[in-house]
């Protein structure tokens, strides 16, 4: 198949180029109207396909749920906010339960369903910090545990892929060390770390940040917290939720400026009510109150517990309302996440050789088609 646009993101730019898409990868770059394309995109805009590399669920399905057909119908889906990878993401519960949550997403990856990729799984506790569980259910939060772990990674046949850890729990480092050397991108997050501990934890194996500003020690001139970890070390990955909700638009300016075009990861944190109407749910256990403004709070409070946000509004959001610039906001997005799976060698970048993982968006960031694996999953 010949696709063609006056604006393809290559290089980190936009240029008029058409696409060879053959066997599942991008066979050949060319100038515009080299040959007779298949589908002409005009002057809409084709960028690498977008990544969620923490996402609970949509569509009423939860990731916790274990539904098969939820996830298959979630995973469907997704191609209509652009997305092509997504990794199903935990929250903390019981071993049972998240175990045979894992073994279900493992299960469905190796059927290969219609529609976006499975990129891995992100655990999301249970190895976290009650001073900062967030939305997460407290009796269920454990102190790392290396041999329990072990089980979990087997469970999910290895897709574990990222894993949220309070590293000030983790004893000399040792889940963290484990991890990374796995192949785990292993997160800061729903932490009470100080800036020193989170320091060790990084030198120990730690790589990025879980929804950056959020359940996490604050940034403060004498203590700079995990936040000031997140700003001042130069090879950590930060994610960072752009629903306006969770972080105010100068305080995601602020982070890319610090972070650079290479290091921030937009995510949606979204929870099976993405897709739903504004009404009350169950999340983890726990009621859920979905609000006009898109946000989803704990029953009763102004605790966020995850988000709505549909990923190109979140891009949009990055540059219309944050004012990041469009490389950072692109990359964070498409090559950073895919960095994070271990995956920016095959996917993340318009390129010969890579994975035909594709999206098409208007000038308003509305979604027209979606590729992945060269199919085209999604057109309006």
């Amino acid at each position: 198949m010949i696709i063609q646009s006056k604006r393809v993101w290559i290089q980190e730019q936009w240029i008029p180029a058409q696409l060879t898409l053959d066997g599942g990868r991008i066979t050949a770059i060319t100038a515009l109207d080299a040959q007779k394309p298949d589908i002409d995109y005009g002057n809409l805009r084709i960028l690498p396909g977008f990544i969620d590399t923490h996402c609970h669920g949509a569509f009423g399905f939860d990731t916790n749920d274990a539904d098969p057909n939820g996830l298959k119908a979630w995973l469907a889906k997704a191609p209509q906010e652009g997305l092509t990878m997504v990794c199903p993401t935990t929250i903390t519960q019981s071993e049972a339960v998240l175990t045979t949550a894992l073994r279900n997403v493992a299960a469905i990856a190796n059927e290969h369903p219609q529609g976006a990729r499975i990129g891995g799984v992100h655990f999301e506790g249970p190895y976290l910090n009650v001073a900062y569980k967030g939305a997460q259910p407290e009796p269920f939060i454990v102190k790392p545990d290396l041999d329990q772990f072990k089980r979990y990674q087997e469970a999910s046949g290895h897709r574990i892929k990222v894993m949220t850890v309070a590293a000030e729990n983790d004893v000399q480092f040792e889940l963290t060390r484990y991890a990374s050397a796995d192949g785990v991108f292993v997160n800061l997050g729903h932490s009470a770390s100080t800036y020193d501990e989170a320091v060790m934890a990084f030198a120990n194996g730690a790589s990025g940040l879980t929804h950056t500003f959020n359940a996490m020690t604050p940034f403060n001139h004498r203590q700079p917290g995990l936040v000031g970890a997140a700003l001042r070390l130069g090879d950590a990955y930060a994610e960072i939720i752009s629903d306006g909700n969770h972080v105010s638009w100068p305080a995601i300016n602020v982070l890319f400026k610090a972070k650079g075009k290479d290091r921030c990861v937009m995510i949606t944190d979204a929870l099976c009510v993405k897709g739903v109407q504004p009404g009350q749910y169950i999340f983890g256990g726990q009621t859920i109150d979905v609000r006009p403004n898109g946000g989803a709070y704990l029953s009763g409070s102004n605790t966020l517990a995850g988000s709505t946000l549909t990923y190109n509004d979140g891009l949009r959001n990055l540059i219309e309302h944050a004012r990041v610039d469009e490389v950072s906001a692109i990359n964070a997005c498409t090559t950073n996440p895919a960095h994070v799976l271990g995956l920016g060698h095959i996917t993340g970048k318009i390129k010969v050789h890579y994975w035909a993982d594709l999206t098409v968006i208007d000038e308003d960031y509305a979604v027209q088609a979606t590729y992945v694996n060269g199919e085209r999953v999604f057109t309006v």
